[in-house]
This record gives C-alpha cells, structure tokens and sequence, in this order.
C-alpha cells in the first residue's frame, strides 16, 4: 500500500511480481463485476477515492495525451436526474429489444444511480492532444480508447479496494452532457456507480439471469488471419484454465 501512497519506482531487481500479487491481479479481474444492486449508503473515505483516481490517471494513452477528467456527482437532485435519463433511455431502447426477452429485460436491475455512495463520469477532452498527432494520425479515435483504458483502471483498483462499480450506458450522452454542463469538445465516455457493497457476484449477473453466457476463449482465438486455423496447443491451454469467473 505503500507503493501506492508514494508511487515509488522500483528498480529492475524488484520489478518482478510474486506468486501473490501475480494471483491478486487475477483475482481482480476475474472478480470484478458490473454492480446493479447490493450498494451500502455509507460513503468512501476521499483517501481511497483518490486511489482509484491515481490509478485511473495511470492508465496507458496513446502519445502521453491524457484526455481524462473526473466529474465526481454527489448531489442527489442531481443524481436523480440522470436517473430521470436513464428510464427515457431505458424506454427507448425496449422496443429494439427481441421480444421474447422483453420481459427479462424488464426485471433486470440496470443501475444504481441514486443508491450508491457517489457517481463518477469520466470523459475525454478530444482537444487536448489536437496540436500532438503522435499515434492519432491514422487512428483520431485513439484517445477514447485511452480513456476507456482509465475506465477499467478504475475498476479493477475499485476491486482490490472492496468497491463497487456499475456501468450506466443505457443514456443518451447529448442529455448528459447539457445536464452536467459538459462542453461540446468533450465526450462522456463512462457513467459511473461507485459505493460500498454488500457482497460481490460470483457470477456477472446478465449470466446468472440467463441473459447471456460467457464464450469459450479458444473459440475466439485465431491464427494468423482471421479466421486462421490453428494454435491448437494455446487454445487447449485456455480450455485448461478453469475456475475462474
């Protein structure tokens, strides 16, 4: 935890990972989940918040551009507007659902805007890096990526640090936008549930309600081309691994 206060550098001797913070980072991310429901009132100590954020504004960009910021939402009215964008979105989006999951699609729990601790919305100044075309020249779209990078930096440092985070992407980002008075060169990339939990999932809960299952990694992996045969002794290793969620 030290390293994480200080951010020290280690030397190349010390750069090597343990058994245990190996199976901690897999643990991370084999455990980390897309929060709805089971959120706890109390609120995260600004400390631990500013963690995550340090680990989020650590995450890989494309030319050193850095085109994240944090908007921290603590305000209730103002988190019941969102949640106001949410069910108009949430309307919207129903009709183009097959109609045989309608009714699932009804049940599921898709945010918890209102019952978390806080909100975070994390966006992407396109301005930024608009006088540095390092690694933007061919690929303009590079830095939304760079910000979808700090996203899961986020998350997984929320995972080791007992935090729960849910994804809210059923909006209707023009609205949000006029609703946190975000302006027109930047683009919210994420919406954020943040806050304590009671337990954690053992299973993403889109498959423990039968929405959908996970794909078999080995039917994913190609050689080559794609759709390349091949790599059959790396797709029986993946095969290999198992227990994890």
């Amino acid at each position: 935890m030290d390293a994480v206060r200080n951010h020290t550098c280690h030397s190349s001797e010390d750069s090597a990972f343990g058994d245990f913070e190996r199976e901690a980072i897999y643990r991370a991310i084999f455990t980390r989940r897309d929060v709805r429901s089971h959120f706890r009132p109390d609120p995260i100590d600004d400390a631990v918040l500013a963690r995550l954020l340090m680990a989020a504004h650590h995450a890989p960009s494309v030319g050193f551009m850095q085109p994240w910021n944090f908007i921290v939402i603590r305000d209730q009215k103002r988190r019941a507007a969102v949640r106001d964008l949410f069910l108009a979105a949430r309307s919207q989006e129903l009709p183009h659902i097959a109609e045989e999951r309608q009714a699932l699609y009804r049940k599921l729990k898709l945010e918890g805007i209102c019952e978390s601790a806080l909100n975070l919305c994390i966006t992407c100044d396109r301005s930024r890096s608009e006088h540095s075309p390092l690694g933007r020249w061919h690929n303009p779209q590079m830095d939304l990526f760079s910000t979808v990078c700090a996203v899961q930096n986020f998350w997984l440092a929320a995972r080791a640090e007992e935090i729960g985070v849910g994804w809210v992407s059923i909006l209707n980002t023009d609205a949000l936008s006029n609703l946190l008075d975000i302006p027109d060169h930047v683009v919210p990339v994420a919406y954020l549930c943040v806050g304590h939990v009671s337990e954690f999932a053992t299973r993403p809960d889109l498959e423990r309600n039968g929405w959908a299952s996970r794909l078999p990694l080995s039917e994913l992996v190609m050689s080559e081309t794609y759709a390349g045969t091949g790599e059959d002794v790396l797709k029986a290793a993946a095969n290999a691994i198992t227990g994890r969620g």
